[in-house]
């Protein structure tokens, strides 16, 4: 097993006082152990357990996921957690969504690299499946017409294992089921699409 990790470190002192403190320990009762939650840009984990720790010498509140991908355990302050983009998984009718935006959506490859890439980090760390989505569609796309750089490679491979495993797992369908529907989705927006 992985070695536990504490996301976006300690929560904030501000949020650890009164009534801040009050609504995000509501925000940790949105989740419960057994849960299948998404953690942005690291994937689909599950709830194992929420505790109270001492941490800078104060006592807050973290969840702690298993992350399925790689079997690593993260720390989430219940403070930061909304922050941090940390959200349940989406449903049955959003899976349809995320799979025809992929047969659908423009493709939107911006010339400059450095802004590209800039752009396609924001999309992979705001959580948001279907930004996620726009990402593997634009840089498969990319991929098709030219040599992806290193990053651009990486990025590609990410975004496209965090598709597949939230749709799999939000589905309950197997992982090269979905990465058949994927691939299908894609291919047919690549081919229909026109670059912006």
């Amino acid at each position: 097993m992985g070695s536990p990790v504490v996301a976006t470190g300690a929560p904030s002192r501000a949020w650890s006082l009164g009534a801040g403190r009050a609504r995000h320990e509501e925000q940790a009762l949105k989740f419960k152990v057994g849960d299948k939650v998404v953690y942005p840009n690291h994937g689909v984990g599950i709830v194992k357990e929420i505790r109270s720790l001492d941490y800078g010498g104060e006592k807050n509140t973290f969840i702690s996921l298993q992350i399925l991908s790689s079997d690593s355990i993260v720390m989430v302050p219940v403070a930061n957690s909304k922050a941090v983009g940390l959200r349940k998984l989406v449903s049955r009718a959003k899976v349809k969504k995320v799979l025809e935006r992929l047969r659908t959506s423009e493709i939107d490859v911006p010339q400059d690299w450095k802004g590209r890439y800039q752009e396609n980090q924001e999309k992979m760390r705001s959580g948001d499946i279907e930004q996620v989505a726009d990402v593997l569609k634009n840089l498969t796309y990319l991929n098709s017409i030219k040599t992806l750089s290193y990053r651009e490679r990486k990025m590609l491979d990410r975004a496209r294992a965090l598709v597949i495993s939230e749709l799999a797992e939000a589905s309950r369908q197997e992982p090269q089921k979905i990465e058949m529907k994927v691939d299908e989705a894609m291919m047919a927006g690549i081919a229909n699409g026109r670059p912006s």
